[in-house]
């Protein structure tokens, strides 16, 4: 049952309102003021807010402004009610990132299409997308429908071929668009005045690339190569930006798409940073098995040069390749064809912590 919290300083109407949607099968919560309001959105978490604008001690331009800064309830999705009908006031909710309106007065079925359709439209960007052209495309389409978003996304994705050593972007260069990975490996590297290359990530398909320096507008921090043949869609600068700014549901999906590594990255690079070299062979082999090799909990051989593992580790290629050694003689790895297969992952996983 989905839980409806209703912020309304006016008794009849708080009242009405809630009668409604409880004969609908919601769950309600009451407010009576914008206060109250907040508290309640905090410990119980609903699926979706209906609150009045004009309220004493907190109206709901301010409750919304709380709630839009506090990350467990910044993607709730929110529903003015209001008796104007100025565009002032509508420009001032939709630029504090309300999702919808209702004008007093409202019939039942205004009151509860409204409800419905917030509420699937929200169910449509918390779900999963295949990470893929086809479900980018399908992700693009839903969050097409979402609101009067006809101008948001192009109708057909560009999508470009990387051979294998190619650069997609160079540090330096000013982004224009956002990589979605179709198919393919790619790495992102910084170079350091000796010309000496570290890689700060891995990519696979289903990942997004150069999205931080495009968010901030500013040249990129790193390059990105293709380490085989690779496939990736480009998202216009426009396209991106117009997803961002155009509907909160949307952006906080895509948001949380982008950021899903972030952290797990920032980690990973601090243990590289201060770690043995025997800790980052040890990181970086889970690393790149986990990106690219590693299907339900089986391991399957890893593909890659010495030189990129080096790149990696941020160790020389020689130091890497005795550390490699050392490891197949503990038969924590198996060395064959030039590929490595990991033996002995909680030994590793234990080694790098």
């Amino acid at each position: 049952m989905k839980k409806i919290l209703l912020i309304e300083d006016n008794t009849e109407i708080r009242e009405n309102i809630s009668e409604i949607l409880a004969l609908a099968n919601y769950d309600i919560l009451e407010a009576e003021n914008g206060k109250v309001g907040v508290e309640l959105a905090k410990q119980h978490a609903p699926d979706l807010i209906i609150c009045d604008i004009m309220m004493p001690q907190l109206d709901g331009y301010g409750v919304l402004n709380i709630l839009s800064k506090n990350p467990a309830t910044a993607t709730i999705p929110f529903i003015f009610l209001t008796a104007k009908s100025e565009k002032e006031d509508f420009r001032k909710g939709m630029n504090l990132g309300a999702d919808d309106y209702l004008i007093k007065p409202f019939d039942d079925l205004e009151l509860l299409d409204a409800v419905e359709m917030r509420l699937k439209k929200n169910e449509i960007v918390k779900g999963d997308f295949q990470k893929n052209a086809a479900g980018l495309q399908e992700f693009m389409q839903e969050a097409k429908g979402l609101e009067d978003l006809n101008k948001f996304i192009s109708q057909d994705q560009k999508i470009v071929t990387y051979k294998k050593k190619h650069q997609l972007f160079a540090e330096g260069q000013y982004p224009h668009t956002l990589f979605f990975l179709n198919k393919g490996k790619v790495k992102t590297y910084k170079t350091n005045e000796e010309g000496r290359e570290f890689i700060t990530n891995l990519y696979k398909e289903g990942d997004f690339i150069g999205y931080l320096d495009l968010l901030e507008d500013q040249a990129y921090r790193e390059s990105a190569e293709a380490l085989e043949d690779t496939e990736v869609c480009l998202i216009p600068k426009d396209d991106f930006f117009s997803l961002l700014h155009k509907n909160r549901d949307v952006a906080n999906k895509f948001i949380k798409i982008l950021s899903d590594n972030l952290a797990e990255r920032e980690e990973r690079l601090l243990k590289l940073a201060y770690n043995s070299v025997r800790k980052r062979v040890a990181e970086s082999l889970l690393l790149v098995e986990k990106q690219y090799q590693k299907e339900n909990g089986v391991h399957a051989p890893v593909s890659i040069s010495r030189e990129d593992l080096a790149n990696i580790v941020g160790a020389s290629k020689e130091t890497v390749i005795r550390t490699l050694s050392d490891f197949k003689d503990e038969k924590l790895i198996n060395i064959s064809g030039g590929k490595i297969t990991i033996l002995n992952s909680d030994k590793l996983t234990r080694m790098r912590n």
